[in-house]
């Protein structure tokens, strides 16, 4: 018997061809249920082509690009890919289903979401650095996340960082199955988002010439601290987190943590000033004062622009370290309080309720364009209404008592879920992760009707002393492994999670990122 040439050189070329490396589906975040089944690997080659319907091209273009990092080999975009991307309205919004076996892979998700998060965990799972042909076990692979909200928050009001690097970070966050970018856009030190009403806030509010050198120092460095982003910069993030399934939350601080506004608008506040941006880090006294009406339009015009830019159904709108003290003695702040006729009550003082006056106000303006209020837990001090949207980051208690009180809440204890948070920095290795790991979204004290209005957690980075992208990732990078593990319902084992961890910290260097290496010691 012959063969033909063509047969031969086939075959010849099979016989030496590196034998299959295969993956693993226990990534990270832990998908819910993983079956391993009979049968031979799915092998990926340079013909493997990736089939898609139009509303999912977005992510099949995402996921070709990611397995030619992943596999050196970039699949194509066909009408008869061996890998399959639909939607199955079966699944549950968030959901997804990836069923792995020799002829093709299916990843199936009740929306675009749960399609992309499928996605991810077939990157995830395939080896770091094979040295054969990139393969995949037969398995089925089915997951949904046990929270709706997925956030991270980065602080670009202390520190500047650039739409380019921004860009990079939601990648990370992409990659993790976090879902909401807030995006903390002013601050005492900074105001990063233009108003056309009001050019002075990014023509002197956006700019510091120093900045305190250490937690405690009296010492200042020479660096300037400058920037702000365009409208058209801001919009295109938010495409480029929308392909990601990310939202983006802006917030605009408010009534406090305002200097950068004062220095631009110095008659915004009870003294008239003079005010500067703020060139230290910590509580300052001078903040809006809600007692003028100039006041209340300038806060309503900036609300208007921020929903301009932002379609997102939440805008977080501060409300936290406002001090009273310059309201006592405002004569403008206690006509309000007069005209309103506002008493002190056990446990709130009228000043207090002026705040919450001043945030229904803002509320209003959301409202009206269908928007809700978020903010964090220190609004729980005066009265805000039900559906106000709760950040409980003070302590783990917090998030207790906004649930009680029947406030949607997000968990993010500072204790937990501050990465930046120098005290709780001083933490290394398994200690380090454990921090993040061990917290309880829900509190367990909660009844189970309270326990519906926890709808999530979220990690945060503020930046006093985070100027760089290598601290920045260092922050962050691998805790948010863990941050997602919570996020997603992962079953909690700290020893079963560190090998998981570990193979995400070899992704993380083969992307190029930054991570903190001192927690190795935890699987070392």
């Amino acid at each position: 018997m012959k063969f033909h040439p063509l047969i031969a050189i086939l075959l010849a070329t099979a016989a030496c061809a590196p034998d299959p490396v295969l993956g693993d589906f226990a990534v990270s975040p832990l998908p819910k249920e993983i079956t391993v089944e009979e049968g031979a690997p799915f092998v990926f080659s340079p013909r493997t082509a990736i089939q898609a319907p139009r509303e999912l091209e977005t992510t099949a273009r995402l996921l070709s690009e990611a397995l030619e990092e992943a596999t050196g080999m970039k699949p194509a975009l066909s009408e008869k890919g061996r890998i399959v991307l639909s939607i199955d309205p079966t699944l549950p919004e968030e959901g997804y289903r990836i069923q792995c076996r020799k002829n093709g892979i299916h990843i199936a998700g009740g929306s675009g979401k749960g399609v992309f998060y499928g996605t991810q965990t077939l990157y995830k799972a395939l080896p770091v650095h094979p040295q054969g042909r990139p393969a995949l076990p037969a398995a089925t692979v089915q997951d949904t996340p046990a929270f709706s909200y997925r956030g991270f928050m980065v602080d670009v009001g202390r520190h500047y960082f650039d739409i380019g690097y921004l860009e990079e970070l939601l990648d990370i966050m992409a990659l993790h199955g976090i879902n909401v970018f807030h995006w903390h856009l002013t601050e005492d030190q900074g105001w990063r988002i233009p108003v056309p009403a009001y050019p002075r806030l990014t023509e002197v509010g956006a700019y510091r010439s120093r900045s305190i050198l250490e937690p405690g120092s009296t010492q200042f460095d020479t660096i300037p601290v400058q920037g702000h982003y365009t409208r058209e910069e801001m919009e295109h993030l938010v495409r480029y987190a929308a392909d990601r399934q990310i939202t983006v939350i802006p917030e605009i601080d408010m009534p406090g943590h305002m200097l950068a506004a004062l220095a631009s608008y110095p008659e915004l506040g009870c003294t008239g000033g003079p005010y500067a941006v703020a060139e230290r880090y910590g509580v300052f006294a001078d903040v809006l004062c809600p007692g003028k009406d100039a006041t209340l339009d300038f806060a309503k015009a900036v609300l208007e622009e921020v929903m301009d830019i932002f379609p997102s159904q939440y805008i977080h709108l501060g409300g936290d370290e406002c001090p009273k003290e310059r309201w006592e003695s405002c004569p403008d702040c206690q006509a309000r309080i007069r005209e309103l006729g506002l008493k002190d009550l056990p446990g709130k003082s009228k000043e207090n309720r002026l705040q919450t006056w001043f945030m229904e106000q803002m509320q209003e303006v959301l409202r009206a364009r269908g928007r809700h209020m978020m903010g964090w837990d220190e609004i729980l001090e005066g009265t805000p209404a039900p559906d106000v949207t709760v950040l409980a980051w003070t302590s783990p208690k917090a998030a207790l008592r906004s649930a009680r009180e029947g406030h949607p809440t997000v968990t993010c204890p500072i204790q937990h879920l501050y990465f930046s948070n120098p005290r709780w920095n001083r933490l290394t290795g398994r200690e380090s992760i454990d921090r993040v790991y061990s917290l309880e979204v829900v509190p367990a004290e909660l009844s189970e009707t309270e326990r519906k209005n926890v709808i999530g957690a979220e990690g945060c980075i503020w930046t006093e002393w985070v100027a760089d992208s290598t601290k920045m990732e260092w922050e962050m990078l691998p805790r948010i492994a863990a941050l997602a593990e919570l996020q997603w319902g992962a079953p909690k084992d700290l020893d079963a999670f560190l090998p998981r961890l570990e193979k995400m910290t070899q992704l993380y260097d083969r992307r190029g990122w930054n991570w903190k290496k001192d927690i190795a010691e935890a699987w070392h």
